[in-house]
């Protein structure tokens, strides 16, 4: 049985990340997501773990890299401006297919901004934010159970794809208290890494002919290169043109292909909607709210919350389109997302956004005074 606590999504982010088997963090603390480093810093050396606090973002990612070659699960948290600064070392881990969460508890910005306020503008910068083709995995929380539960699921991803994943809280949900249970092992399902076996002279870790290779770690027989440069199936620098369309389009097409299984959305009053609410993160509970007054209203309003932001649900993005006569998509930024939802309005039909950016959360009345829009068209 798990265990009911009352506790901060920032807190449990750390119990999940526990849970899943991660025992090192390295990070360096930036508000809205300095819990995460201080808890880590607690609950780690309980379990047999270890919490590094670095000199910078830069050598936190570098770190991650390291553990997790090593053998460790292993994660960090920041936000936006931290995020900048991991971008290049993310980029190795992508192109190393190393496992690792990275948690951005998202603020205002640009730059400093308002440090101490909620905001989703690091939406493109998780899906863009390097360079190179390559596709990503962006999970993104509503709740503290979802703290929790989600950040199980990060490292599950993270570790069957081979593959790091953008753990995308905000302030909001960073900062919130609510109840959660903290679930035992018997009600977690855990995916830990395929170790190789065979022959140790013949191990080729990026030889994805036959599936994703396993993965081995420093210090084991099956000794494995990992670098930022294009490589063979041994890890061995090639600059081969075939050889770099082959890894490019393995490293877009391993998750894509999977994009379905790694899609989780949730639908609310979906059966009949005709003003569809189109959300993630903090937004979707002020989504949720103003769904239930216009329902009370009469308006047949429905809400489409999207968990996985990369790769794009497609499917039920596309489901929610073809009976909807409006889309709504609030956003704590310019629209970051809707530009997915629009790219999928084969019908034409209307998609607006409701956004804001003054580091206050989008009050359940801006949402509902645009449904009665929609709905009195």
């Amino acid at each position: 049985m798990g265990e009911f606590r009352f506790m901060q999504g920032n807190e449990a982010m750390t119990e999940g990340a526990i849970a899943a088997g991660a025992r090192f963090y390295a990070g360096y603390p930036i508000t809205p997501s300095s819990e995460v480093a201080e808890t880590s810093s607690i609950r780690l050396p309980q379990v047999g773990g270890l919490y590094v606090q670095m000199e910078d973002e830069i050598g936190s990612m570098a770190a991650l890299i390291g553990a997790s070659a090593a053998g460790k699960k292993a994660y960090t948290a920041t936000s936006g401006p931290g995020l900048s600064l991991m971008a290049e070392n993310l980029g190795v881990a992508v192109m190393g297919e190393i496992p690792c969460v990275l948690i951005d508890v998202q603020r205002s910005g640009p730059s400093t901004g308002l440090a101490t306020k909620p905001a989703q503008g690091d939406v493109l910068q998780a899906r863009w934010g390097t360079h190179g083709d390559h596709s990503v995995i962006v999970l993104s929380p509503s709740s503290v159970q979802d703290c929790f539960d989600l950040m199980v699921q990060a490292f599950n991803y993270s570790e069957q794809y081979r593959t790091p994943v953008i753990f995308l809280s905000d302030e909001i949900i960073g900062h919130l208290r609510e109840q959660v249970i903290i679930k035992s092992p018997e009600e977690l399902t855990i995916v830990e890494r395929s170790e190789p076996t065979g022959d140790p002279a013949e191990y080729r870790p990026y030889d994805h002919s036959k599936g994703l290779a396993p993965l081995s770690h420093f210090g084991s027989p099956y000794v494995f290169k990992v670098n930022g440069s294009m490589h063979d199936e041994w890890g061995r620098p090639c600059a081969r043109p075939d050889n770099a369309d082959r890894i490019i389009r393995h490293l877009s097409e391993k998750i894509e292909a999977h994009a379905e299984d790694i899609a989780i959305t949730r639908k609310y009053n979906m059966d009949d909607a005709e003003i569809v609410l189109i959300c993630y993160g903090g937004a979707a509970r002020s989504a949720l709210s103003a769904m239930q007054k216009a329902r009370e209203k009469g308006i047949k309003a429905g809400v489409l919350q999207l968990v996985t932001l990369w790769p794009v649900p497609e499917k039920d993005i596309l489901a929610a389109m073809a009976q909807a006569k409006a889309v709504i998509v609030p956003e704590l930024n310019l629209g970051q997302y809707i530009g997915e939802i629009e790219k999928r309005n084969a019908r034409n039909i209307p998609v607006a956004g409701v956004n804001r950016i003054d580091g206050q959360p989008i009050l359940p009345a801006q949402i509902l005074e645009k449904i009665e829009e929609e709905a009195a068209k």
